[in-house]
């Protein structure tokens, strides 16, 4: 239920918005996120470089017995990180998330975490995808890594009025599935204010590295002390009265809590990363800690 819908921005208005997502995040990703980034998401493999010789300490294992043999001396083969990665970005655009009751909309919040990805793939010389879904697919921009592409996947989360007003995370897992063969790095972003996608985004976690970005807002978290309201669903449009006692607001916040307990075991039961953000918080801290979480695992 929402007691706030998300205004449509003209033209100029996303353009302005993007300028001004752009340079708040290309600072981020100078000074915050480069490495962080890189470090969080290694290569698809190792690519031979040259041999040297062999010092005392390295690692038998990697000396190149042909040219040993040749010259008569150990030598070791030397690798470099095939550094190019693919990431792809899915965004929900469901009317749940033209939605927002403090600082800015979830549609907003979206967007400024489409762009930090989108910049710091770029940093790191890899391609960057988008994917737009509602209740349907609503658009697929093939990855690639130039600014003018990852300006128009910023503009596109901004800007993007979908067909569709419901949300299928799952339609949007089993369309990713099909079009990208080759491994990637998947981030999810939705508020997964939906049912049913939790075997398709098992399969997902099988074929790339899934990870899921869940946003949300406050009142989805606790119904406010405001009295009765009458409060529309944004996805189905139907229209209801609330109770506005404390023990509506008791019952709405225990099963706001139980959906996300729920939502959460599913990530946990098939070793997916996720990360929560909050339209009242600051987004750069989450993916930062998470970021430097899992490249510690990683190590």
């Amino acid at each position: 239920m929402a007691p706030a819908s998300e205004k449509t921005l003209s033209t100029a208005d996303i353009f302005a918005k993007t300028r001004r997502i752009e340079i708040r995040t290309s600072r981020l990703v100078n000074e915050l996120f480069a490495g962080s980034y890189h470090s969080t998401f290694k290569g698809q493999g190792m690519e031979f470089l040259d041999v040297r010789e062999y010092v005392a300490g390295d690692d038998i294992r990697a000396i190149h017995w042909g040219v040993t043999a040749r010259l008569n001396h150990p030598y070791i083969k030397r690798f470099r990180e095939e550094r190019e990665l693919t990431i792809l970005i899915a965004v929900d655009m469901s009317h749940s998330h033209r939605f927002g009751t403090r600082n800015r909309y979830k549609s907003e919040l979206t967007a400024e975490i489409v762009a930090l990805l989108s910049f710091a793939a770029l940093k790191n010389n890899d391609k960057v995808g988008l994917i737009l879904f509602s209740d349907r697919v609503e658009s697929y921009i093939p990855p690639r890594k130039t600014r003018s592409h990852a300006l128009r996947l910023v503009r596109d989360a901004l800007g993007f009025r979908p067909e569709g007003t419901g949300t299928d995370v799952a339609g949007a897992l089993e369309y990713i599935n099909r079009v990208q063969k080759r491994r990637a790095i998947v981030f999810v972003v939705s508020d997964f204010i939906d049912e049913g996608w939790e075997r398709m985004l098992a399969i997902t976690q099988k074929h790339h590295d899934t990870i899921v970005l869940a946003v949300e807002d406050p009142m989805e978290r606790k119904w406010p002390d405001v009295g009765r309201l009458v409060v529309t669903d944004a996805e189905t449009g139907q229209r209801g009265l609330t109770a506005g006692t404390s023990l509506f607001r008791a019952a709405y916040d225990a099963k706001a809590a139980a959906a996300r307990e729920t939502r959460d075991r599913t990530f946990k039961r098939h070793k997916i990363d996720r990360v929560v953000f909050r339209t009242d918080q600051d987004y750069v801290r989450p993916l930062l800690t998470f970021f430097q979480e899992r490249s510690r695992r990683k190590r």
